[in-house]
């Protein structure tokens, strides 16, 4: 593969829009078995109520060459309170009880459907998708970003190990927490000391860990997605507790 050639843009036209739901299409269902009641299979196109109040951060590879559909390698989408009030609600509270969040008079941002094409995972890509969106979040000057996270499938046994380690070491303080609607699920009391941590952390998602490592933290119990196949969690992240160090590493420019 040539060496990246990445620019992150927003989506602006309804062929830009089409292009970010066939590469959710692509990743969601395709590659991860998801389905839902507005997914377009004869398109190819993961498509939900929320996209028409939402913005779409999309990453290009402009060394592929050819159009945007071609370029597009990872996209994010973003929903502010503007958006959520005329869609009649975040996304995430289809899942999770934000009475919390929606009561601070903080600046909500959520964000969601984040996925990159395989051939970029592992490397920078995720990084400039980051970089763009910390720029957005403090020049729009953002309080709170939050949205749901998953676990790929919905065997709690295997996922009580990770669920436990975030609840007693990264749960949300009680004026941020949201907590999960049914079917929900608690982690079984486990002492997380006699946990392998090393081996624990290995299941939790790479996005997971990334809230984790700015000072991000979890909601209450995880809700189980049975249509995508996914336990999720729902992550929050107070922006004014990301460190210095952290603004400076995604508002630094990398080629």
């Amino acid at each position: 593969m040539p060496t990246p050639e990445f620019e992150v843009t927003f989506a602006r036209t309804d062929e830009e829009h089409r292009a970010v739901q066939a590469l959710r299409y692509k990743v969601f269902v395709t590659e991860l078995g998801g389905d839902g009641p507005m997914i377009d299979h004869e398109n190819g196109l993961e498509i939900d109520r929320y996209d028409q109040h939402s913005m779409y951060m999309m990453l290009l590879d402009r060394a592929r060459g050819g159009d945007t559909s071609h370029q597009l390698v990872g996209a994010y989408r973003l929903m502010e309170q503007s958006g959520a009030q005329r869609a009649g609600g975040f996304y995430s509270a289809q899942e999770f009880d934000l009475a919390a969040l929606m009561s601070t008079p903080l600046k909500l941002l959520e964000l969601g459907r984040s996925c990159l094409d395989k051939e970029y995972r592992g490397g920078t890509a995720m990084y400039h998708l980051w970089s763009a969106l910390a720029r957005y979040v403090f020049a729009q000057r953002i309080d709170i970003l939050f949205g749901v996270a998953s676990f790929q499938g919905t065997n709690l046994a295997d996922l009580n190990a990770p669920l436990r380690l975030l609840h007693e070491r990264h749960l949300a303080p009680a004026h941020l927490r949201p907590i999960a609607l049914e079917p929900f699920v608690l982690p079984a009391e486990t002492d997380t000391n006699q946990l392998d941590r090393k081996a624990t952390m290995t299941q939790i998602p790479a996005l997971i860990k990334a809230y984790l490592r700015l000072g991000g933290y979890i909601g209450q119990g995880a809700y189980l997605d049975h249509a995508f196949n996914t336990t999720d969690v729902c992550l929050v992240l107070d922006v004014a507790q990301i460190s210095e160090k952290q603004r400076n590493l995604y508002l630094m420019e990398r080629k």
